[in-house]
């Protein structure tokens, strides 16, 4: 009769470790400037930051509401796409890979802000009277600078209730 011997076990499980291609995707995340945890890259913030400094423009400057009214909304992919930043396709693949809940919540406030600006360019377009432009140009520059605040902290990983408590009221 032959007998089988097996190596004996031991209670205690050896860790995985991450494996060169995982740290070298985190490497090229975090040179690229993408959060490796949350795969998202602040470079989209800079897409809404331009549609506030156009609105921020106006009440000194009326003929900003046009250039503002030029404005176009991009979701995270056209962005990257229509962009030069150098690691833009790894910017999407992140994306694409990133955690669905957190996904889904970044993808909700990219959405009202578009919903703000989209519906205040509409408005302006609709008004005649540099005063009541500059008016909703302020107003609307205070909806949506704390939903980009809160937008960069689901980004860099600080996404929960105590941080949104934190930037709604500061």
């Amino acid at each position: 009769m032959t007998s089988t011997s097996r190596p004996a076990r031991s209670g205690r499980q050896t860790p995985r470790q991450a494996g060169p291609d995982k740290g070298t995707r985190v490497a090229q995340l975090r040179a690229a400037n993408i959060n490796p945890r949350t795969g998202l890259a602040t470079d989209y913030l800079n897409h809404f930051n331009e549609a506030i400094m156009l609105l921020e423009m106006i009440p000194d400057m009326p003929e900003c509401a046009e250039d503002f009214m030029g404005w176009h909304p991009l979701s995270y992919r056209e962005h990257f796409m229509a962009s030069h930043f150098k690691a833009r396709d790894l910017a999407i693949s992140a994306y694409n890979s990133a955690d669905p809940v957190i996904r889904a919540e970044f993808d909700n406030i990219t959405s009202a802000m578009t919903s703000i600006l989209t519906a205040v360019s509409t408005a302006m377009r609709d008004l005649h009277q540099d005063k009541t432009r500059a008016m909703l140009a302020k107003q609307a520059t205070g909806w949506v600078k704390p939903l980009v605040a809160l937008a960069g902290a689901i980004i860099n990983g600080r996404g929960n209730e105590a941080d949104i408590d934190y930037i709604m009221t500061h």
